[in-house]
């Protein structure tokens, strides 16, 4: 199994928390993003990562290699069993890549100043407005670690990059944040690069 990874990219960096939690033995292809290797470009049409290799099957979208390996390999699992509550967990992360990944990688891409403040602001603003979604339960819509919160954390861990400070009423976040960052399988997903992201 090989997963071709940006070692910047936090599409690609939740699928390898996703890996870190389960053990999984996966050889890691870094992709800076400018000069891709040619098995990437005949993989995958929109010459994207990640991209995930399992023998014969290519997968190249975050949210389905993420399911993929969630039910690939069961322990632990990451998703809850009974359809409604999974539904709920699918949607919660439909609405992360909704509201948080296009703001953040807004800010990423973004070619002028005023268009990165104001990706800053809305991402910001959708962060603190979840604060009691944190408080609820120890993890996010859970007492169990999930698929959610391994898609929550890679945009978390860049806060300190794209500018966003947490205000004094996120505590219930930055509680959340010092547990999952704390976590093993957090601390090796990390590439060298995303490490240097937070002091």
């Amino acid at each position: 199994m090989t997963l071709f990874s940006n070692p910047t990219c936090f599409y690609s960096h939740r699928a390898r928390l996703v890996m870190a939690e389960k053990s999984i033995a996966i050889e890691i292809i870094d992709v800076d993003g400018v000069d891709l290797p040619e098995d990437l470009l005949d993989l995958n049409p929109y010459h994207s990562v990640p991209t995930l290799v399992d023998r014969d099957l290519i997968l190249y979208d975050s949210r389905v290699i993420i399911e993929y390996l969630d039910e690939r390999f069961p322990h632990p699992p990451l998703m809850p069993v009974d359809p409604v509550t999974r539904a709920q967990f699918r949607l919660a992360l439909f609405r992360i890549e909704k509201d948080w990944y296009t703001q953040a990688q807004q800010i990423e891409d973004a070619v002028d100043k005023r268009q990165a403040t104001r990706a800053r602001k809305i991402l910001s603003e959708s962060i603190i407005a979840s604060t009691e979604v944190f408080e609820i339960k120890q993890y996010f819509l859970s007492d169990e670690f999930s698929l959610v919160d391994c898609s929550i954390a890679p945009i978390l861990w860049r806060l300190p990059v794209y500018g966003i400070e947490l205000d004094s009423n996120s505590k219930a976040i930055e509680k959340y944040m010092d547990m999952v960052f704390s976590r093993p399988s957090f601390q090796e997903s990390l590439t060298e690069l995303e490490q240097e992201m937070r002091p």
